[in-house]
């Protein structure tokens, strides 16, 4: 259980004041700039080598952080490939890396490594996750990708891979090509697609699925939907 102060969820570089580069690190082309489509700030990591660019934190020690859910608000680079880190620590202490890029072409582990092929969707069609009969579409992310909510279920994922308990997320390592809008953690499972009050006439709220909070949801201009903009995948 994630302590007091993650919840109801911990915005992660409003916490760690990621622009400041005091408790996270950078390496190579990292920068920040404003988004059009979300009028928002967002990293921007670039370059041809995941270990030479990438965006870390926190730069030392752990990130401590016990929600079940880790979100990732990101877009991958077109026509490039890009790596994801992330370092849980189990209940009795060992750590695993879940790892999610473009450049893998199938599911890997060992009792300290996953390792998720990540399957870009198109901008036109549905949200792809590694979902079978999309392997035509395992590389780099194609040119029209759209922004994406990743949404990763730790203690799922460690319990049915590799057997073991979830205890925190210790690093994330964010590595070339993608721009990053946001992460955070959360026990609970934020639905980016309905707004406050649609949660609640359909029950929503009581089976624990909640709307984005407001720092963290994509812009939706009126009329549109959310899901016809991004893409929305689950782990």
């Amino acid at each position: 259980v994630p302590a007091a102060w993650q919840r109801p969820y911990l915005n992660i570089f409003k916490h760690f004041r990621v622009e400041e580069w005091k408790r996270s690190a950078k390496e190579g082309d990292v920068a920040a700039l404003t988004d059009a489509r979300l009028k928002a700030t967002v990293y921007r990591i670039r370059g041809s080598l995941p270990s030479s660019s990438y965006l870390q934190l926190p730069r030392t020690g752990t990130l401590g952080l016990g929600g079940r859910f880790l979100y990732l608000l990101f877009r991958p680079v077109p026509h490039r490939h890009f790596v994801v880190h992330l370092d849980v620590t189990t209940e009795d202490q060992q750590v695993v890396r879940i790892s999610f890029s473009t450049l893998f072409k199938e599911f890997k582990f060992t009792a300290t490594w996953l390792q998720f092929p990540f399957v870009c969707g198109a901008a036109e069609g549905s949200a792809a996750g590694t979902q079978p009969g999309r392997r035509a579409l395992v590389g780099a992310a194609p040119g029209a990708v759209r922004w994406t909510c990743l949404v990763l279920d730790l203690p799922s994922i460690l319990s049915l891979y590799l057997s073991r308990r979830y205890s925190h997320l210790k690093s994330i390592k964010l590595c070339c090509s993608l721009l990053v809008r946001n992460l955070c953690t959360s026990d609970l499972l934020f639905d980016p697609g309905v707004t406050f009050s649609e949660a609640r006439q359909a029950g929503l709220l009581c089976h624990g699925i909640v709307p984005m909070p407001r720092e963290m949801a994509f812009p939706v201009p009126k009329g549109q939907s959310w899901h016809d903009l991004y893409d929305y995948i689950r782990y």
